[in-house]
């Protein structure tokens, strides 16, 4: 596929095979040296954790192409140091910080007839992945892991982008108390298939996972971290132990304080105390900021600042951080990391 034949404007967030990827083996308690390989599929044990036993972690970043033609990562650095913790929960190796970054730039580079240009609305959004290998069948650690890393050029995550859409509480748990919620595993997302569907089913985008332990606080919409603006223009965020730290909230967090001049506060969100807010979102990596419409809890929605509008608050928080990941506004030091 050549580039010039990628219509930008209708990629959805789809799977697309591109060139290269980076793959890199730990044997005998060490990583290999790490290349690049043009296949994309992997030959594993029969036997392999990360098929019985769930000894998997993965992360999602993007790469934009700024005004000037430049691309540049967006806290590469802080995605691999949360794949570090998700890899300590659940006890597999380390993949330092320093590798996870130079692998990221290598296989964008690689990738680069794949890289939507500035403007589009289309960024190249990366996946690496840790998964636990070798012959084992005991319920214990892997022998032996890869790392991994591929990429494709992707659109919006919820059809509309900035368009406001609905959610529902769900009667379902994300992770248990103290679980694996804040570790970044394929299991957390494996069980939120089916409250998914419930929710499309429903006329929704998706549900709203409340705090496991009693079901009253607001944790995370879908795969992405909630926020609301309250009727005083506080940004506010959900706290708890089985929410993932996204590295979106945390970016929207600094912004809300330091560009917005804003007060911040990660606190409990009680779903019965949602008139708080004037507007409310999810964020995250794939969805970046989804303005939400309304949420729906025991029979009755409860819209914010539209179901149609964008919120000026959302909107500035937007673009703000739009605008530091495509090089148009300054950002703090460490946050872009060019691809060179």
């Amino acid at each position: 596929m050549q580039i010039e034949n990628i219509d930008w404007g209708k990629l959805g967030f789809n799977y697309m095979k591109t060139d290269f990827s980076y793959i890199s083996y730990y044997k005998d308690g060490q990583w290999d040296e790490g290349k690049l390989i043009e296949e994309n599929t992997l030959t594993i044990s029969q036997s392999a954790a990360a098929l019985h036993y769930g000894q998997q972690t993965f992360e999602g970043l993007k790469a934009y192409r700024t005004k000037n033609g430049d691309i540049q990562l967006f806290r590469p650095d802080e995605n691999a140091k949360r794949m570090i913790k998700s890899c300590n929960r659940i006890m597999m190796p380390e993949f330092p910080v320093e590798r996870f970054v130079d692998a990221c730039k290598k296989v964008v580079k690689a990738n680069e007839r794949f890289m939507p240009p500035y403007g589009s609305g289309a960024t190249m959004y990366l996946r690496p992945f840790l998964i636990g290998v070798g012959d084992n069948i005991g319920v214990k650690p892997a022998p032996e892991y890869i790392f991994c890393i591929f990429c494709m050029p992707v659109g919006p995550y919820f059809k509309g982008g900035m368009t406001p859409v609905n959610f529902i509480t769900s009667e379902y748990d994300r992770a248990a108390p103290y679980g694996t919620g804040a570790a970044k595993v394929g299991g957390n997302y494996a069980g939120s298939l089916y409250p998914h569907e419930l929710a499309v089913k429903s006329g929704f985008a998706d549900c709203i996972y409340l705090d496991p332990a009693t079901h009253t606080k607001i944790e995370e919409v879908g795969a992405a971290n909630f926020f609301g603006i309250t009727k005083d223009d506080k940004f506010v965020t959900p706290i708890s132990p089985s929410i993932l730290p996204s590295i979106t909230k945390y970016s929207l967090l600094h912004i809300a304080k330091e560009y917005l001049g804003m007060e911040v506060e990660e606190r409990d969100c009680l779903i019965d105390n949602i008139d708080e807010f004037k507007e409310a979102g999810a964020c995250g990596t794939a969805a970046v900021i989804t303005p939400i419409g309304g949420i729906s809890h025991n029979g009755k929605l409860h819209v914010f600042h539209s179901e149609t509008e964008v919120g000026p608050v959302t909107k500035k928080l937007y673009d703000t951080l739009y605008g530091i990941q495509f090089g148009d506004v300054d950002g703090p030091e460490g946050w872009v990391v060019k691809v060179d």
